[in-house]
């Protein structure tokens, strides 16, 4: 989290090069962590169809007065992670969002790792507003009750510990050596100490959510409910999509391999099935699409070499012969 400050230039460049390049290179490419990165993105951009939707960051600062006294206002305890005040502020943040997201969502999965920030987002927030709140009984109300702060830094701090707590190596804090499950304690002091406008209490929150957030991983061993909420949205989302598959499955007689039976319809073959590879072609094909093993009369298919059971490799190379790929 930062607080205040005034709009650079130049940097989104940086940001856009690195991140697709990164992404690009990756045999699986995490979609939860790019979507948080265009999300956070946009909301800095506030292109024309998100301007009139979007709410000022001046209406989402994250103030524990203002959340807990005078408004109640819940969108500054949600939003406020979401916002950077300036280009470096976002670059500095992405990109290690993207260091960070890339391994644990290859490491976690997709919708485990989306309920993991979900939950830190919400434990840093409410975290950081506690300790806030109990700095009142030590007089420090001017300093951290009113303070304003936006950024994604608190959440980042979080994943950090997460990263880390299983790890027994070393790594490098800007410049210094330190055991990797303390990386992020060597950097709340670092950040603290030389880099003037950090919120001290956002990173120290973050910190703690991910403690917080490994000790009730820990102890819990039953389902988790976030995770069947992201799974059931998910499903619903990707609907339109596997019913347009699923449709031209059917018009183009793709099959699967060795799945089920032959189907048919009033004694006339649907689709047949490739005695060789198991592969389900069309009614209309004479030879098999997957391996090139030529039709028989009974439906299936006649063997090419008088051999049954050939290797998923032989399949491969029968394929870059038939199509060239």
């Amino acid at each position: 989290m930062e607080r205040g400050g005034r709009r650079g230039g130049g940097m989104l460049g940086l940001l856009l090069v690195q991140a697709v390049s990164e992404y690009c290179r990756l045999e699986r490419k995490p979609p939860v962590t790019a979507g948080l990165i265009a999300a956070n993105t946009l909301i800095y951009l506030r292109p024309k169809f998100l301007h009139q939707i979007l709410p000022s960051i001046n209406q989402v600062w994250f103030n524990p007065y203002l959340i807990l006294k005078q408004h109640k206002d819940l969108k500054r305890f949600l939003l406020s992670a979401f916002y950077h005040i300036n280009e470096p502020h976002l670059v500095y943040n992405m990109l290690s969002l993207l260091w960070k997201g890339i391994r644990l969502e290859n490491a976690m999965g997709s919708v485990e790792y989306a309920s993991m920030v979900a939950a830190l987002v919400g434990m840093s927030q409410g975290i950081t507003l506690l300790l806030s709140k109990t700095l009142l009984l030590f007089e420090y109300e001017r300093a951290y009750y009113n303070e304003y702060s936006v950024g994604f830094s608190g959440v980042l701090f979080a994943m950090k510990v997460v990263l880390y707590s299983q790890s027994d190596d070393f790594t490098n804090v800007h410049g210094l050596i330190v055991p990797s499950r303390y990386a992020a304690w060597a950097e709340l002091i670092l950040v603290q100490m030389f880099v003037p406008g950090v919120s001290f209490l956002g990173h120290l929150g973050g910190i703690l959510a991910g403690i917080l957030y490994l000790y009730l991983k820990s102890s819990y061993s039953g389902p988790n409910p976030l995770m069947k909420i992201i799974r059931g949205f998910t499903s619903l989302l990707s609907w339109p999509y596997r019913s347009l598959r699923n449709s031209r499955n059917r018009v183009f007689g793709r099959g699967t391999l060795g799945h089920g039976e032959s189907r048919e319809t009033r004694n006339i073959s649907i689709v047949w099935r490739c005695r060789e590879c198991t592969y389900d072609n069309l009614s209309l094909l004479s030879a098999c699409e997957m391996c090139g093993t030529e039709r028989d009369n009974d439906g299936l298919s006649s063997s090419v070499n008088g051999t049954r059971n050939i290797s998923l490799e032989e399949v491969r190379q029968r394929r870059v012969q038939r199509f060239g790929r």
